[in-house]
């Protein structure tokens, strides 16, 4: 077959006009044409008025081969790859240890699952709850303003990405196509057939929940297990080598091939790893505020005549700002008709994220606006140090907020003029369990907030009514992505200090969502099942 890229037509084009677009591309007659499907579809909004959709296409013709040939010289016509996903490995019939697999968020969850694929039914000690039961614990926090401290945002099965916009898009790089697996996974589960489609795919909570139920009940087929409520408080280790873990309840289970898939929330994991000498090295990350404005200015703005468009769904943003003082302020996580929630997983601390549904239907657009810090500058010292500036920030948010897990909150209008809010505009903060109304400034250090006041007015020239009055910033936006690196050799992955224990995801410091965590935990199981088949095949 042929691969088609880049080949644009009108937004509300007709099949025919796409067979006929094929056609006059290939200079080919419908007899030749056997058969056309979308590989992926995306679109060009740069223009409003005059939005594009970009097709990827693979097509069956009688000329294949003669085509290949004479387009030999066209980047954009070439043959369709191969983007079977093979396993790397197969177990041997005994074990003599299973692996452990520590965490069941995207990156654990593909790790369990790819070696369960593989045959080597892997043991996932997951610290918080099934995500089922998971959900009502988050909900006691939104709803009832109590937190359970194993069970919530960020802990419990499915990781921080079940209560999230679901994306499945990543800037990674992904020659083998290991991406692909990934949404096959998902929409083996129950995720829609779309994902593998369009451009920029997301699932949404709800669904989330029911694919990783399914994923979980897969694993366990194969001879997996997964264990909840069971919290590693320990590592065995010998000689620099990992020989298994000691739970919260005082069991040992033993292993000397232990991956570590845990979110970038478990502070308390990365403390036992430098109690352990597992070397890990802080890493940047940045800090700010999520932003609400109405979803229907965002559309408007982006889409113009075809907001409301099907193909297009909810606009999206993504902004970046270099500012005066040398700081970067961008666009994180944007999540188009959602809603902001509240993430913290430690007492006496509020934390801010974006979720949406599947739909994006809700009132408001909202996003991370938020500033790059850097360990060299911002937070020197020991590697747990942006763990404390993170809890800093958090503290003060939530006595800003009121120490009932309200999340501080103030309108752009007056955060941009320096004066604390007092009533709300049109734009009703979607925050659960609430806001109070206040001045953010003092939260973050000067530099965050004098260049976030300088970036606001520039996103505002790409999207008109951006730094509107009574748009809504809430904090504090902090855990955009792990502020330590779990060091790991390039090519064994295994930790650079500490033999056989495999750190993976985005908690590691090695991935930044759902897609790419998901994406590492396959690089891992495999690099996990070539160590044992070796081992074993030795022994």
């Amino acid at each position: 077959m042929l691969r088609i890229n880049q080949l644009i037509l009108p937004l509300d084009h007709t099949e025919q006009q796409l067979n006929d677009a094929v056609l006059a591309l290939l200079g080919i007659e419908q007899e030749q044409l056997l058969s056309i499907s979308t590989f992926k579809r995306g679109f060009d909004a740069r223009q409003k008025n005059t939005i594009k959709l970009i097709y990827t296409l693979d097509v069956d013709t009688l000329a294949n081969q003669a085509l290949l040939k004479t387009f030999s010289e066209n980047p954009n016509i070439k043959a369709t790859p191969d983007m079977q996903y093979r396993p790397v490995a197969q177990a041997p019939e005994s074990l003599a240890q299973r692996p452990i697999v520590i965490g069941f968020g995207p990156c654990g969850l593909f790790i369990a699952l790819i070696l369960a694929q593989m045959g080597f039914k892997p043991i996932v000690l997951e610290r918080g709850k099934d995500v089922k039961r998971r959900t009502k614990d988050t909900w006691d926090l939104w709803r009832g303003r109590t937190l359970h401290k194993e069970s919530n945002v960020q802990f419990g099965e499915g990781g921080a990405g079940t209560f999230s916009d679901g994306k499945l898009y990543s800037q990674i790089k992904d020659k083998r196509h290991l991406s692909r697996k990934v949404l096959r996974e998902f929409v083996l589960a129950g995720a829609p057939a779309e994902i593998e489609l369009i451009s920029k795919p997301h699932i949404g909570t709800f669904k989330l929940v029911k694919m990783v139920q399914n994923m979980r009940q897969t694993i366990i087929e194969l001879g997996g297990e997964i264990r909840f409520d069971q919290k590693v408080e320990d590592l065995i280790i010998d000689k620099g080598h990992i020989k298994g873990v000691t739970l919260a309840s005082g069991e040992q289970l033993l292993s000397e091939h232990v991956a570590i898939a845990v979110g970038h929330s478990a502070r308390d994991t990365f403390e036992m790893l430098v109690a352990n000498n597992v070397h890990i090295e802080a890493k940047p990350f940045s800090v700010g505020f999520r932003i609400e404005h109405p979803q229907s200015m965002i559309d408007d703005v982006r889409f113009g005549p075809s907001a409301g468009n099907a193909l297009l769904g909810a606009a999206d943003y993504k902004l970046v700002h270099h500012c005066k003082n040398n700081r970067t302020v961008y666009s994180f996580c944007m999540c188009p008709g959602g809603t902001v929630v509240a993430a913290t997983s430690e007492e006496g601390q509020v934390v801010s994220n974006g979720m949406s549904q599947y739909s994006r239907n809700e009132r408001n657009a909202n996003a991370a606006i938020v500033v790059g810090i850097d360990p060299a500058t911002d937070y020197p010292g020991h590697p747990l140090a942006g763990i404390e500036l993170q809890r800093k920030i958090e503290r003060a948010a939530y006595d800003l907020g009121g120490q009932n897990y309200n999340a501080p909150a103030q309108l752009v209008g007056d955060f941009l003029k320096g004066r604390p809010s007092t009533q709300l505009g049109d734009v009703t903060p979607s925050y659960q369990p609430g806001v109070t109304l206040t001045d953010l400034a003092p939260l973050l250090p000067d530099f965050a907030i004098a260049a976030i006041r300088e970036a606001i007015p520039a996103f505002n020239k790409k999207i008109k009514g951006f730094a509107r009055e009574d748009a809504i910033l809430t904090a504090a936006e902090t855990r955009t992505s792990s502020p330590i690196c779990v060091k790991r050799d390039n090519d064994t992955l295994q930790s650079i200090s500490t033999q056989g224990l495999y750190p993976g995801g985005e908690g590691a410091g090695y991935a930044g969502g759902i897609l790419s965590a998901a994406v590492d935990g396959i690089k891992v199981a495999e690099a996990m099942a070539l160590a044992m088949t070796t081992k074993y095949a030795e022994n």
